[in-house]
């Protein structure tokens, strides 16, 4: 006890309870004004940004050639895996917190904090990378760099490329966000609108010109797939990216109407609309011109400019403006309510838990995300951006597949018996203690001698068959949940080492066929056993039941676990390092020293954070097929690289 009260490690598998049904949720509360329509709006915001006016002539030049259209298609269906587990989670669990929340409820404490903390990170920065790619695209309008107004230009100031039009929109972004969420959610909805229009425009376009033209894009030597299917899987990972944003939907869990119906529509219309858009515009671009003839910088735009339509470039920017605020206005959003969600668990606080009484939303933590934001857009260059995001995002997905796990097979609400046996064994009790207790007459005396065969020295029951049969149920449970809770932890550790093996490009042959080997065993080893034991009766019951179910449970949370952890790994051990050491030191010093003492670490992890950024991000080498593609898209244009794009 002495051991735990000092280092405080009892608090990493701590969880809280979920608020059920027929329970009431204590302390101020988020307004509940957001329909199906708004969350669409904000999914579809969210997750459609600039980079896929690029990223369809880098990926197709550089992976997919023609096969651009199955590789959107194998990424969609990649997030759709996560989205299935956040949406049972969502309507099971509909509160403010997103990840970070449920993470706490099926995890730990632990986990969650460091999952809090990094989402928190990634946001920020993502924010900040949006906004320095504003301006860059205001040029088109203006006539040129040098022709920009001096509030929109950027400006060097003792060495440090300064934006202060990013930091003014983050400010702008960050006030429209309180004065609630409604009002919010309407400006989301016309600015998403306008950035659907656009790609329609583009699709409607490019239709007509390429029956004109007839498709000369399709007309190729070597066939639609001439990088092979290796190609067409590399693509897809890196479009995959270009699916995240759904999760910005599951933080305004708390402030939906009736989030049991809503929730699922709302992420499962916004991927299939955002799926459904990147399939038909590369369809259309790649048909149009050859794919090696594609322009890696303005793919979309060169490629209407090769048949005279050069007005389309204006029309393009709009579009790509359009993506990026509204991608803004996704990467705030959820930041104060993961403050809020964490404030009201004790782990941040109560400053960031207030809700304000008249616009009903947490105004003190969107001012002070909007601020950290704007400091960072305003200083920060987005090659130092760009490289510090993704991580948190991977890391809620698959934390959140773990959750669906433990939700179905070891649910935190333990009912060891059922709710009919429950009652027999409290009705039989109450019975023979009656009997015991009553001493009038020789009748009640007969009734306590046939009660005493029940009770052992210390007067419990014993012997009886009711309760022998709910011991034996107990003992059954306790073993079942001991098997899945195994097997659980045998999936994590066979997918870590599979995706380990095939990242590991540089490993010798046999030690890394070794390691797909003993990956592969774990992993089948979990998955078999979690498919041949019953999974627990009281998911049913847990939270608020009746919404959204994830099918095909365990193999698709497995396949999820599988596909982001080898997505995480992908992404480097150094960078890995980079983005999770300020959420580690966080950890740390919460274990240590509680959490006041605690944020003056968490000023100490972010400086460092950036510090390494500005130190690291000019000697990286990022020879990473996911990151290539960015990496130059950002060199060459400032567009942002982050994971909503």
């Amino acid at each position: 006890m002495a051991k735990e009260s000092l280092w405080g490690f009892g608090c990493l598998m701590r969880r809280k309870r979920v608020d059920s049904a027929g329970t009431r949720c204590r302390g101020q509360q988020l307004a509940k004004r957001l329909s199906a329509v708004d969350l669409v709006a904000i999914g579809v915001g969210s997750t459609i940004g600039a980079g896929v006016y690029i990223l369809v002539g880098t990926v197709a030049r550089q992976q997919t050639g023609p096969g651009l259209i199955i590789s959107f298609l194998i990424g969609g269906i990649a997030a759709a895996l996560s989205a299935f587990c956040y949406a049972e989670l969502a309507c099971r669990c509909p509160s403010a917190g997103s990840a970070y929340h449920y993470t706490y409820i099926c995890v730990g404490e632990g986990v969650a904090w460091l999952i809090g903390w990094a989402l928190i990170l990634e946001y920020t920065l993502g924010s900040a990378a949006v906004a320095r790619g504003i301006s860059p695209n205001l040029v088109l309008f203006f006539g040129g760099a040098d022709k920009l107004p001096t509030i929109v230009a950027r400006h060097t100031i003792y060495g440090v490329v300064v934006d202060p039009c990013a930091a003014i929109l983050v400010c702008v972004v960050a006030l429209l966000l309180c004065l609630g969420i409604k009002e919010s959610s309407l400006v989301q909805t016309i600015v998403t609108t306008v950035n659907v229009a656009v790609m329609a425009f583009i699709v409607i376009a490019g239709v007509y010109v390429g029956f004109m033209t007839g498709w000369v894009g399709y007309e190729l030597p070597n066939g639609y797939f001439p990088f092979g299917v290796n190609g067409v899987f590399a693509g897809s990972a890196t479009l995959f990216y270009s699916y995240v944003g759904f999760d910005s939907v599951t933080s305004t869990a708390e402030e939906v109407k009736n989030p049991q119906r809503d929730l699922p529509i709302g992420i499962g219309i916004a991927l299939s609309l955002c799926c459904i858009l990147y399939m038909l515009v590369s369809a259309v671009i790649v048909g149009l011109v050859p794919y090696y003839a594609l322009d890696p910088d303005t793919p979309i735009s060169s490629a209407f400019a090769h048949y005279g339509m050069e007005w389309a470039a204006y029309v393009i920017t709009i579009g790509a403006l359009t993506a990026l605020c509204s991608g803004l206005i996704g990467g705030i959003l959820p930041q104060p309510r993961i403050l809020m969600a964490m404030a009201r668990d004790g782990l941040l606080p109560s400053f960031f838990s207030d809700i304000n009484k008249h616009t009903k939303v947490p105004v003190k933590s969107t001012v002070v995300t909007g601020i950290a934001a704007a400091a960072l857009a305003f200083l920060l260059d987005i090659d130092q951006l760009a490289g510090m995001v993704s991580v948190g995002t991977l890391l809620a997905f698959t934390t959140v597949a773990v959750s669906i796990l433990i939700l179905r097979y070891v649910p935190p609400e333990e009912v060891p018996f059922p709710s009919s046996l429950q009652d027999s064994i409290h009705f039989e009790s109450i019975s023979c203690s009656s009997s015991i207790q009553g001493t009038e007459g020789e009748k009640n005396k007969d009734s306590v001698g046939s009660c005493e065969h029940l009770l052992d020295n210390e007067g419990s029951l014993v012997g009886h068959p009711l309760i022998e049969k709910a011991a034996h149920a107990e003992h059954n449970e306790l073993r079942r949940r001991k098997i899945a809770s195994w097997c659980i932890a045998s999936v994590c550790i066979g997918a870590l080492l599979l995706a380990s093996a095939a990242s590991a490009k540089d490993l010798p042959g046999i030690p890394r066929f070794i390691l797909y080997g003993v990956g592969g065993v774990f992993l089948s080893c979990g998955l078999i056993g979690l498919t041949s034991i019953d999974q627990d009766d009281a998911w049913h019951s847990f939270g608020h039941p009746g919404g959204f179910t994830c099918p095909l449970v365990p193999l698709l949370p497995v396949c999820c676990i599988l596909i982001n952890t080898y997505l995480l790994i992908n992404l480097g051990s150094r960078l890995m390092f980079q983005n999770n050491h300020s959420a580690l030191t966080c950890h740390v010093a919460f274990l240590r020293h509680g959490v006041v003492p605690s944020l003056l670490w968490v000023g100490e992890a972010i400086r460092w954070h950036l510090d390494a950024g500005f130190n690291m991000a000019g000697s990286w080498s990022f020879d990473i097929s996911i990151l290539r593609p960015v990496s130059q898209l950002i060199a060459r244009h400032n567009l942002s690289a982050s994971s909503r794009c």
